[in-house]
């Protein structure tokens, strides 16, 4: 997926809601992870100054509906296109992973978007921008290559997230989208949503796999 600066995410932003995870979880795998103490009550969190412990909970719901929807998954699975234009599971994943990482650099270090190094686009450009090249280079890695990427870029934005405060998260002293005004708060409520929309398209997909048992929804 393309990063959303262009003038047509913001307007296509508002079509595109958080889904119904309330109810995504209710049709998740059977042995999806067992929901977390006060996983459904979104509040303040310790360690959080108040308004980011309340994205911090959303961000940790949403990522507990993601890994219902993956757990068991093999590389074959993983790998698996619907079609010639389609994206992976395994590429979605590794993209969730990405757009944290980007964004994390965005607000956490005040990079300008897409001024990172030629070693951090290597990396993680072919999983952002999706597409051919993500379809070239995202296969043959197991459930646990994409868990790992998700850890990782989530654990260290956690840690970010500790050291900041509620007037960050609502600032707007960070660079921002083609000149559009965008707060910091915004963004994150961004990745949240993206995680959403993606975790209902690998739902989708996982339903689809070969083999897979019909589904009763």
């Amino acid at each position: 997926m393309p990063f959303p600066t262009r003038r047509s995410f913001l307007t296509a932003a508002a079509a595109t809601s958080l889904c119904s995870l309330a109810s995504a979880s209710a049709h998740a795998a059977p042995d999806a992870p067992k929901p977390e103490e006060n996983l459904f009550i979104i509040a303040p969190q310790p360690g959080y100054t108040p308004q980011i412990g309340i994205l911090v909970a959303e961000l940790n719901y949403l990522r507990h509906a993601l890994l219902g929807f993956v757990k068991g998954l093999s590389q074959k699975d993983l790998d698996f296109l619907i079609d010639p234009n389609a994206n992976s599971i395994g590429a979605l994943l590794l993209h969730l992973s990405a757009t944290e990482t980007y964004y994390g650099m965005n607000t956490f270090q005040n990079m300008k978007w897409d001024s990172w190094s030629d070693d951090i686009k290597k990396k993680w450009d072919p999983a952002m921008n999706l597409g051919d090249a993500g379809r070239k280079e995202i296969k043959g890695h197991d459930l646990n290559f994409y868990l790992d990427a998700l850890h990782e870029s989530r654990e260290h934005n956690l840690a970010e997230f500790k050291k900041r405060d509620d007037k960050w998260l609502l600032g707007t002293d960070t660079p921002q989208f083609e000149g559009i005004k965008v707060n910091t708060y915004w963004k994150w409520f961004h990745v949240a949503e993206h995680e959403s929309h993606h975790a209902g398209q690998i739902a989708f997909l996982a339903k689809r796999l070969p083999g897979a048992k019909p589904s009763a929804d």
